[in-house]
């Protein structure tokens, strides 16, 4: 046994620990940004590309879900004197796309008042806070 082998079963082992990690699926997640201010959450998602009809935000439970699921359904034309040499698609990845995201938000979210707007690619979701109730002190009653 050399100081190479020693090496590369450290590398090896050292790899093992790394979770395995979903490239494709993360790669393709519409990016979040979230501001928060004494009235309200703001959050921004950029999805370039769709419209409003495209996107769908569901609040259940103080869980935000904001998902999409896309589907190009243009349709090719063909001739029926097609020449037998002209390239065919054998693989067509772009046509569909879809996403959900999910967001767990705190207590003081009023659920009945979110809001959402869509422009020029660029989804806001307006979260209004709620004051909560504050700590109610319980006095002791001696026996």
């Amino acid at each position: 046994m050399n100081e190479l082998s020693l090496f590369n079963n450290f590398f090896d082992n050292a790899l093992d620990a790394i979770p395995d990690f979903d490239f494709g699926r993360s790669l393709g997640m519409p990016k979040v940004d979230v501001k928060e201010d004494k009235d309200a959450y703001v959050m921004q998602m950029d999805l370039p590309g769709m419209t409003e009809k495209d996107v769908n935000v569901e609040l259940d439970h103080n869980v935000l879900t904001i998902s999409s699921h896309h589907e190009e359904n243009k349709e090719e034309k063909s001739d029926k004197n097609e020449k037998k040499d002209e390239a065919k698609w054998l693989i067509r990845e772009r046509r569909v796309s879809e996403f959900s995201r999910r967001f767990t938000l705190p207590e003081d979210v009023n659920g009945e008042n979110v809001a959402a707007t869509f422009k020029n690619g660029v989804l806001t979701v307006n979260i209004p806070r709620k004051a909560l109730a504050a700590p109610k002190r319980i006095a002791i009653a001696a026996a």
